[in-house]
């Protein structure tokens, strides 16, 4: 008998999510592109209604987020009652993995997913499944090869961080059609809002026809990042299970009031899409040479792969963009030491992290 409170032994087999840096070198004000925030900052209709609740901080907010679920549902064409609330997309991940996964279960995932699936899965006792990508694209083949009768939940990012890439409708219903009836396909959808490729589909269809799929988004890529705002859609039943299990005030007040107005403002966030699209088309076409190759992708970001030569390896990219003030994203907790993630901020940091990758080229 152990003389302490042991923690559960699944959660010793976590690596702890390591944020980006958000520091640049001493003396330089740092310019940050590691985490994939909105640069154009939140919607103005969002920071009014947030200043507009500080009269109601002394009463409990909504537990049912009805006003929030009604916003998501009037603007997407959903259903209210098959809308779920969360602190931030990761609280709802956290929630389907207590759901669906026991000791002794599996969660299938891609090889370069997001680092909270691993995180959840083993949070809930359960062992997760990496699938094997193709030039790092999620594989349907890889991921339905690594279900077995343990597997409890499939995790699919689309599009994928870090990657930017995602599954066409095509690929994610042969997916969904290779699961069995028992195991939950869920769809992260995190950077819909950026997405213009003209075969993606969300998978809300797919929600509608089965009760073994769930679509979770969230507010942080579109200016409410500090708030910490998610939302999900999924079946009946599978509402049923969340809403016993989730938090009864999960998120406060002044977040929903504020996430409320940001869904509604369309307006801004086409004008957050087109400023990412034009910007990552930039860098998709520009960051290429001998030395580095950037990926097409379908988020707010880029994945830039370099070289292994001395000089021109992805340490030394990081280090003299980080002594510009340009701080990114290392990638060796995901696998990918060779890559950096690039995300997408105003044009002079994009003209000015341009031209530090390019000079690279004349060393």
């Amino acid at each position: 008998m152990s003389n302490r409170p042991e923690v559960n032994p699944s959660i010793l087999e976590i690596a702890a999510y390591v944020p980006g840096k958000s520091k640049a070198a001493p003396g330089i004000e740092p310019i940050k592109l590691s985490a994939n925030e909105s640069p154009l900052g939140a919607s103005p209709k969002a920071q009014e209604a947030y200043k507009n609740h500080t009269q109601n901080l002394a009463i409990y907010p909504d537990g049912a987020a009805t006003k929030l679920r009604d916003a998501i549902g009037d603007v997407h064409g959903l259903d209210p009652a098959r809308i779920g609330v969360g602190s931030g997309s990761d609280e709802l991940l956290h929630l389907i993995a207590q759901l669906y996964i026991q000791p002794g279960d599996e969660a299938v995932m891609s090889q370069f997913g997001f680092l909270v699936y691993p995180i959840v899965t083993r949070g809930a006792g359960g062992t997760p499944v990496f699938a094997p990508e193709t030039d790092l694209k999620t594989d349907v083949d890889a991921m339905l090869g690594a279900v077995t009768q343990k597997t409890k939940v499939v995790y699919l990012a689309n599009p994928n961080n870090p990657t930017g890439s995602y599954l066409n409708a095509d690929e994610l219903n042969r997916l969904h059609a290779g699961l069995p009836k028992n195991v939950v396909l869920v769809i992260d959808a995190a950077y819909a809002e950026y997405v213009d490729a003209a075969d993606y589909k969300l998978g809300f269809d797919l929600v509608d026809k089965h009760e073994n799929v769930v679509v979770t988004r969230t507010f942080s890529k579109i200016g409410l990042a500090n708030l910490r705002v998610g939302w999900l859609y999924g079946s009946e039943h599978f509402m049923d299970g969340f809403n016993r299990l989730r938090g009864p005030f999960n998120v406060n007040g002044a977040a929903m009031e504020a996430a409320q107005a940001a869904v509604r403002d369309v307006a801004f966030t086409a004008q957050l899409k087109s400023h990412n699209k034009r910007l990552r088309d930039r860098l998709v076409a520009e960051l290429q040479s001998n030395w580095f190759r950037t990926r097409p992708s379908q988020g707010n970001f880029v994945l830039t792969e370099f070289s292994q030569e001395p000089g021109h390896t992805a340490q030394d990219a990081f280090e003299a963009l980080l002594a510009e003030g340009l701080v990114v994203r290392e990638m060796g907790s995901y696998g990918l030491p060779h890559a950096l993630r690039i995300s997408i901020g105003h044009d002079k940091d994009m003209t000015k992290l341009m031209q530090v990758l390019h000079g690279m080229n004349t060393n």
